[in-house]
């Protein structure tokens, strides 16, 4: 993996944070985005003094203009793309009566808008590129990793606008993977659970992003981890984990893949 390119979105903390270190390590270039500019400046300063490569390019995903400047950028600094890890996001929950169409379609963009764009910009770079390298015998695999949750699959209460783009993550993922597999591109997503990040902790703790509260009750966050058959939340090193074997040779044979890592709740 030594040399690849992998933009990560939300990589300012948690998961993104943790797998932009994790590809660090193994050689890779990274290019860090997040809309916190002071925090995907620190991620990018302690990638540096590990000894690795790292450019940091904040912004909102949502934007129009946003997608094309960040792969451009990517490319300007490093040359090539081989990894993007759709991770942005954040929840802004509502029981479906008393839900906005802003809050709709806010988390839409996000969540599943955001990705499919990043992807369409990406593809001179991978899949026209991944085509002449083919044509001269070079068989290099590039990935697409879209974060989703089983959400996606199940549904939840309070969360239909985000449960909606989820699901709709795994149309595009599959339908990129058939599209884009002939030409050594892998495009899988992850159905994360109940993973210790922001939009799990407790409410009471008085996590935002933009105003906008996160987390989830301190009361159904007990009863969701009483759930889980490994009664415990997955940690964020663990989702960086599934997120580095989706980007690594060892899965390049995995295309169209909704790889579920949430302890057994959801089988």
């Amino acid at each position: 993996m030594e040399g690849n390119v992998a933009i990560i979105t939300g990589a300012g903390r948690g998961i993104g944070e943790a797998t932009a270190e994790k590809l660090a390590r193994q050689g890779v270039k990274v290019v860090l985005t997040d809309i916190d500019q002071e925090r995907v400046e620190t991620v990018r300063s302690k990638i540096v003094e590990l000894g690795g490569e790292a450019i940091a390019f904040s912004g909102d995903v949502t934007e129009n203009e946003f997608p094309s400047m960040l792969v451009a950028e990517a490319v300007y600094s490093f040359g090539r793309l081989d990894v993007l890890v759709n991770n942005a996001g954040y929840t802004w929950d509502g029981l479906v009566h008393k839900m906005t169409d802003e809050q709709f379609r806010k988390i839409m963009e996000v969540h599943l808008v955001a990705p499919f764009r990043l992807i369409r910009e990406a593809a001179p770079y991978m899949r026209d590129a991944a085509k002449k390298e083919i044509e001269q015998g070079i068989n290099h695999y590039r990935k697409i990793i879209n974060v989703s949750s089983i959400a996606g699959l199940t549904g939840n209460v309070g969360q239909t606008n985000y449960a909606s783009a989820k699901a709709g993550l795994f149309g595009l993922t599959k339908s990129v993977a058939k599209e884009w597999g002939q030409f050594n591109i892998n495009c899988n997503a992850i159905a994360f659970g109940v993973m210790d990040t922001r939009l799990t902790q407790p409410k009471e703790q008085g996590e935002s992003i933009s105003g906008i509260p996160l987390g989830i009750p301190k009361n159904v966050r007990e009863q969701l981890t009483r759930a889980i058959p490994q009664k415990r939340p997955g940690t964020i090193e663990e989702a960086a984990d599934a997120i580095y074997y989706l980007t690594s040779p060892m899965s390049n044979y995995v295309n169209g893949a909704v790889l579920q890592v949430n302890g057994g709740i959801y089988m």
